[in-house]
């Protein structure tokens, strides 16, 4: 389990408004149109699916190593509405930063294909309490899901990386509806009223640790996949990391989220993607092993087909 901590510096530095010219929209029809514009989210390794321990490839690997991921991150911290989701962007640290020993958070380890620093976090979120998560848990569609996007640190940017099949890895955590808030996700939601409409930007003199948004969470047991982003573009360069064990969030949290607008003025809900083909892809789900065991040692006594990511 990764222990809470979360540390408030400061307040809101400004609001303002910024544009985006990627448009696109969350009812069949329209997903049904993104593929237009954008070939690949009619690819064959396309995000999200669904997810069942009975269809799953039982394997023995490493756990993710969350390198950093008690750290405070680097502030101001941005987080914008941008008519699709909530999304927050995590600054680059400077010069100085590093040559002082300081780095950003970063993944490895499972069957990721290398190292991974963080990007930003977003959401996913329904109008009803049994809806909103992209992806499917033994036929569950929790509240809300959220995904920490991470960047193979071999590509100089994101934008980069997603021309890759080895570009990103996205974590995946799920929220289910409980009582009580949630101690991770209260500097979010206590802001979310100062972005209610599309386009929506702030800047926050707020920083907390990844560590402290999944603080509940088993983090030894996920599944794992290849896939694609879950929106336009839907690039196909996404390592998958799921973890079914649910953050609780309570009525007054979620209700936060769908107070806000999106492009068209609406509400922002229900905005995932529907489900997508599986294929001939595997789903991995990890079993037993040391925390730290490396893939070396892992692949050196079993199959390595085994490990293989299609059929």
């Amino acid at each position: 389990m990764l222990p809470k901590f979360l540390v408030i510096f400061g307040t809101i530095l400004v609001s303002c408004q910024v544009s985006f010219g990627n448009r696109f929209g969350y009812s069949e029809p329209n997903q049904r149109r993104w593929a237009r514009r954008h070939g690949h989210c009619a690819g064959k390794t396309q995000s999200p699916i669904a997810l069942h321990i009975s269809k799953t490839i039982p394997l023995h690997m490493p756990a993710v190593d969350m390198i950093g991921y008690h750290n405070l991150l680097p502030y101001p911290l941005t987080m914008v509405n941008n008519g699709h989701t909530v999304s927050i962007s995590i600054p680059k640290l400077d010069d100085a930063a590093k040559e002082n020993g300081e780095f950003m958070p970063y993944i490895r380890g499972a069957k990721l294909p290398g190292e991974f620093e963080v990007e930003s976090i977003h959401f996913h979120w329904g109008d009803k309490n049994n809806r909103g998560a992209e992806h499917v848990v033994n036929d569950i569609r929790y509240t809300m899901e959220m995904h920490i996007v991470h960047r193979n640190k071999k590509y100089k940017t994101l934008a980069e990386a997603l021309d890759y099949a080895d570009g990103g890895a996205v974590l995946g955590f799920f929220f289910n509806l409980d009582e009580d808030d949630d101690n991770g996700l209260l500097t979010i939601a206590r802001h979310l009223h100062l972005i209610p409409d599309a386009n929506n930007e702030i800047a926050l003199n707020v920083t907390f640790s990844l560590g402290s948004l999944i603080h509940s969470v088993d983090i030894d047991k996920f599944y794992t996949y290849k896939g694609s982003l879950t929106t336009p573009p839907c690039s196909e360069a996404i390592t998958w990391v799921l973890y079914p064990d649910p953050i609780p969030i309570s009525p007054k949290q979620i209700s936060r989220f769908r107070q806000l607008a999106d492009v068209q003025d609406g509400a922002l809900v229900d905005n995932y993607r529907q489900l997508q083909p599986l294929g001939n892809r595997r789903i991995f789900w990890r079993v037993g092993n040391s925390h730290h065991t490396p893939i070396s040692a892992l692949t050196s006594e079993v199959d390595y087909k085994k490990w293989d990511w299609f059929n």
